[in-house]
């Protein structure tokens, strides 16, 4: 087709988005069709997926002056020991027993950071301990305060051991920032509003990010661990809490293991694991109760998602369990990047305070593919909106057609439902494609399905409310 003579058409400019993705598409979209294709898909990515390897020697931060009393500042002694054992080659920096406030720690190559068992990181509540650095905030890239543990362009790193990273955020500090009683804010009190809004317009200008200058007098909130652009990194065995907004935001990273963690907030928007525009992921056996998502998958908003062009790519979900959040696996909001291949795998969730099971959330200002996502033996005690939820409409529309296609549900076995079994709200221009839901069985359900634009959903032995589910066009709710 001639694509000069395409823009002289008359065509919505979302529809136009739509043709134009389809003609410049590179190759076929993927269509599973039993669940063995996925299984033997993510098997293949769990080999690329290496947790780094550290030389046999430690640096015990005490050496490098630290006290355990929870009120001399550590900052400088986690610097030391964090330089010398990068200076060694590496190792692991040891935090012995006891609690170590500090600023933030920033992470060099080929460094383990290992707690041991009755040891606890106690971050500052002073906003002027926290420097400015190049982080992504909200799916957005800026400077702004560092986040608690922080890593730039470092390969090789670790947070391990049997310790506790507090972030020390309350309803008295860092949380007020969000503008919200429930959490502490008071009229009068500053708040991240503005600050929010100007970063959002200097994004859709396309300011450089470097710029982009936040940090004290703005109000965004640091994040606990944010490495950005990194390569090899494991997290593992640590218990996370209080973080002052997301936990686990991993930042256009490559091979990254997460396991056995176990985070515990619910802060306005303490996020729990957020790899963000990340490839070749693992996340373990956690366990995660949170004030916002439990694992949220992400690429990036609008601009800085679109303009980077990383998406997320080959995650792996397995053998989690999840709490309170508003989803319990999320793709999306900032999903500008696109996503694809996402695996999860014999996950539990039950809360009443679990809104979702399976939430992906996008809008046409974000754009991107959503493809690919795979989800078997999923345990679910309750939830309260919906277990498989498609939201096309998340904040506001612009003039970038999402596409949501080939995703598989087998397995997944609900004992006390919410209002719906499955929810789409979708464009007509971009239904979503090749919805599999199969050997379900959703108990407690109030509606089995709120649903307007979907091509070619099937259902195969799903019982819903004790009823063998059908589902074809004449069912469907506009």
């Amino acid at each position: 087709m001639n694509l000069k003579k395409l823009f002289t058409v008359k065509l919505p400019l979302l529809a136009l988005a739509v043709l134009l993705l389809a003609l410049t598409a590179k190759e076929e979209p993927k269509v599973w069709t039993s669940s063995s294709q996925p299984l033997k898909e993510m098997e293949q990515i769990r080999k690329l997926i290496i947790a780094p390897k550290f030389k046999n020697q430690e640096f015990n931060i005490i050496d490098f002056g630290a006290k355990a009393d929870g009120v001399t500042m550590n900052t400088e002694a986690f610097k030391k020991a964090i330089e010398a054992c990068n200076a060694a080659g590496g190792g692991k920096v040891v935090v012995p027993s006891g609690n170590f406030l500090t600023g933030p720690i920033y992470l060099k190559s080929n460094v383990n950071l290992h707690l041991k068992v009755g040891s606890t990181i106690l971050f500052s509540q002073n906003p002027k301990d926290y420097p400015i650095v190049l982080t992504r905030w909200e799916g957005m890239d800026c400077m702004n305060y560092s986040p608690q543990i922080y890593a730039y362009n470092e390969k090789n790193i670790a947070i391990t051991g049997s310790g506790t990273i507090n972030g020390n955020a309350d309803k008295k500090h860092w949380w007020p920032w969000k503008g919200r009683k429930q959490y502490g804010w008071k009229e009068g009190i500053p708040n991240q509003l503005l600050a929010r809004d100007s970063l959002h317009l200097m994004m859709k200008k396309n300011v450089d990010p470097r710029k982009r200058v936040f940090g004290e007098g703005h109000y965004l909130r640091p994040y606990m661990i944010q490495p950005y652009n990194c390569k090899n990194l494991l997290i593992s065995g640590v218990t996370l809490i209080d973080s002052p907004m997301w936990f686990l935001s991993p930042v256009m990273c490559e091979n990254i293991t997460i396991e056995k963690v176990r985070i515990d907030s619910e802060g306005p928007n303490t996020d729990g694991c957020d790899p963000d525009a990340c490839k070749n992921v693992l996340i373990k056996d956690c366990y995660l109760n949170t004030g916002d998502d439990c694992i949220a998958i992400k690429s990036g908003r609008d601009e800085d998602g679109r303009g980077n062009k990383k998406p997320a790519e080959n995650h792996i979900i397995e053998g989690c369990e999840m709490k309170n959040g508003h989803g319990g696996i999320v793709i999306g909001s900032e999903i500008a990047g696109g996503a694809k291949n996402i695996y999860a795998i014999n996950c539990k969730m039950d809360s009443k305070n679990l809104d979702r099971v399976l939430r992906v959330k996008t809008s046409s200002s974000r754009g991107g593919i959503i493809e690919n996502i795979f989800l078997k033996d999923i345990s679910v005690g309750s939830y309260g909106e919906s277990a498989i939820h498609f939201n096309m409409f998340y904040e506001n529309p612009g003039n970038f057609m999402p596409v949501i296609r080939n995703i598989w549900i087998e397995n997944m076995n609900v004992e006390k439902g919410g209002e719906y079994a499955v929810f789409v709200d979708a464009y007509a221009e971009s239904p979503v494609t090749n919805l599999k839901i199969v050997n379900c069985n959703f108990k407690g359900v109030k509606k089995s399905f709120k649903v307007n634009h979907v091509k070619n959903m099937e259902l195969q032995n799903v019982t819903i409310n004790g009823q063998l589910a059908k589902f074809s066009d004449a069912s469907k709710t506009k």
